[in-house]
């Protein structure tokens, strides 16, 4: 037995009762070119980081996690440091 759609009874709306677009509403607004959405962010780095799987000693782990958010790059600093660069 098939339902039938409720009617949705939409009234009138005046356009000159239509909010004003300020700055902040198009400051927030989704930015669309050619169909796809932008999404606002970090702009890519020229030397973007690789991901790779890497297998540490889990006392290693725990020090840097402890140090709480931003440990992966505090790995990585130290393995700069440690090789010079």
């Amino acid at each position: 037995m098939s339902k039938k759609k409720p009617v949705i009874k939409s009234e009138w709306i005046d356009p000159d009762d239509a909010p004003e677009l300020t700055q902040e509403w198009f400051d927030s607004a989704d930015y669309y070119e050619g169909g796809k959405l932008l999404r606002p962010g970090r702009p890519k780095s020229d030397a973007a980081k690789e991901s790779i799987s890497l297998r540490l000693d889990p006392d290693v782990l725990a020090f840097f996690r402890a140090t709480g958010p931003g440990w992966q790059t505090r790995i990585n600093a130290a393995l700069r440091k440690a090789a010079k660069l």
